[in-house]
């Protein structure tokens, strides 16, 4: 991994969300409130919580689909169990075993059946969405209605702050130090970035892979459940489509973070400034009142543009290479065509 690459990218990205902020600023002066900039990111961070762990995932190769009907799932699963009458901090430790337990069965599947992580994780995205409308049926929120009735304690930790900075912030700092800390200081990271390199080598290297994918899988079903938990707390209920809008976006931050689709490569730095900038992106457009269809077209074309130029920037040298052997061949086609003329 060249660290320098990724640290060029950061910077990039870290000067791209200044920018976007500075513009829609100049348009919109509220954007330019530092504490419309603090609070509102609890309404997109919770994409940001569960993109953070799926790093490592994409890192090693791997590809989670589920991870919003995970949410979905575990935030259905936080109402049912309130509902039967437990205390509401067993129903949080009960909701957190279940997304945990989620992202295992995805590692245990892809690992024990050899099948393609973007198919089980499919397959599974429908079971836990599934599971997740047969548990909101069974409990009398039928179809997408919520499970609410919880105490105002809980409903308002997501809407409170901590030293100034709204929760859902808080919790994503946090998991932005954990993750970060996973991947780049210790002997799991590593093994996550060889895998990713190279699986078929690490397989007779010694290399735990089984246990770090699932450690890797695990955490996002972990995360998953996090941000149920506190989308349930932010909305004050618990509905089955929570988490239904938020898989493109988390993969989409991941790979503009600097992570390479195919495994061996990516930055949870990278990973967080780019989920920053997606959700500034689209609540700047909102501010200076494009309508989301339009937003949505235009955050498309704008992350495409982004994400060649990272290619480019990334590879430069070998695209450097690749023009002056063109120019070499053409101007040694060019020197035969002469010679031959004469």
């Amino acid at each position: 991994m060249n660290m320098r690459k990724f640290a060029n990218w950061e910077g990039a990205l870290a000067m791209l969300i200044i920018a976007e902020i500075l513009v829609f600023g100049i348009i919109n002066p509220r954007m330019l409130d530092i504490n419309m900039l603090l609070y509102s990111t609890s309404d997109f961070i919770y994409i940001g919580i569960v993109a953070l762990p799926l790093t490592l995932v994409i890192v090693s190769g791997g590809i989670d689909i589920s991870l919003g009907s995970t949410i979905g799932l575990c935030a259905i699963v936080l109402g049912v169990v309130y509902r039967l009458g437990l205390p509401i901090e067993l129903c949080v430790i009960l909701t957190l075993a279940v997304g945990l337990l989620c992202g295992v069965i995805n590692a245990i599947l892809i690992l024990y059946t050899g099948v393609n992580p973007l198919v089980i994780t499919l397959g599974t995205m429908y079971l836990y969405g599934g599971s997740a409308l047969l548990l909101s049926g069974m409990s009398g929120a039928t179809g997408y209605e919520g499970i609410g009735g919880f105490p105002d304690g809980f409903t308002n930790f997501a809407n409170s702050d901590f030293l100034g900075l709204p929760i859902p912030l808080v919790v994503f700092i946090t998991a932005l130090a954990v993750i970060s800390l996973i991947l780049h200081k210790t002997k799991i990271g590593r093994n996550v970035y060889l895998i990713g390199q190279n699986p078929r080598v690490t397989q007779y290297s010694g290399i735990p892979v089984k246990f770090t994918l699932c450690i890797a899988y695990g955490l996002v079903g972990l995360f998953a459940a996090i941000s149920g938990i506190l989308l349930v707390s932010y909305f004050g209920s618990a509905r089955s489509d929570l988490g239904i809008s938020f898989l493109m976006p988390a993969i989409t931050a991941v790979v503009l973070g600097g992570a390479n689709i195919y495994g061996g490569a990516g930055s949870v730095i990278g990973t967080a400034l780019a989920a920053l900038m997606v959700g500034y992106l689209q609540q700047g457009l909102q501010m200076v009142g494009v309508t989301n269809q339009i937003s949505s077209a235009l955050s498309g074309g704008l992350l495409i543009i982004v994400v060649v130029g990272r290619s480019i920037v990334v590879n430069k040298e070998s695209i450097t290479n690749w023009l002056k052997t063109k120019l070499a061949i053409k101007k040694q086609i060019t020197i035969e065509h002469i010679t031959n003329s004469n």
